[in-house]
């Protein structure tokens, strides 16, 4: 893992998988507790200079939110009025958790509802990835779609 700083990362693309992993291994390090991370990228896909995280999302993607549907869909609704606002390309999602680097089920219904509720309202997601106990582990779309 490549530390670089805040200047560095917004001039340099990230353009691989391997890059994005990098990147979120470098930012976050290991899981702390349950929540859910968001990175933005610009259209040449350098990180831009926001990263939200977000604690006490739902057990479940299907739960209820609101008027938007899903817990899901009102996530995605939400972020792309964010997407718009900053002028995001695309965005990384990490889901921290602690626990071991395998794929729940939980996990996977969240990466796959959320992935879908995204292209629905126009959002591209470029990656998704688990934060575990001990580092980073790529969530390919085979592993929810």
């Amino acid at each position: 893992m490549t530390r670089i700083d805040a200047d560095e990362a917004a001039h340099l693309p990230i353009t691989t998988d391997h890059d994005v992993e990098e990147r979120v291994a470098g930012l976050l390090q290991h899981a702390v507790r349950r929540q859910w991370w968001t990175l933005y990228l610009d259209a040449d896909d350098v990180q831009m200079p926001l990263i939200m995280p977000m604690a006490g999302y739902p057990d479940r993607p299907d739960e209820p939110g609101g008027d938007e549907g899903t817990a899901a869909q009102l996530l995605a609704d939400r972020l792309s009025v964010i997407v718009r606002e900053v002028g995001a390309a695309k965005v990384v999602f990490v889901w921290e958790r602690p626990g071991r680097a395998e794929t729940t089920p939980a996990d996977r219904e969240w990466a796959g509802a959320l992935a879908a509720a995204c292209r629905a309202e126009g959002v591209v997601v470029r990656a998704q990835l688990i934060l575990h106990d001990r580092g980073v582990r790529w969530l390919a779309p085979d592993d929810y779609a």
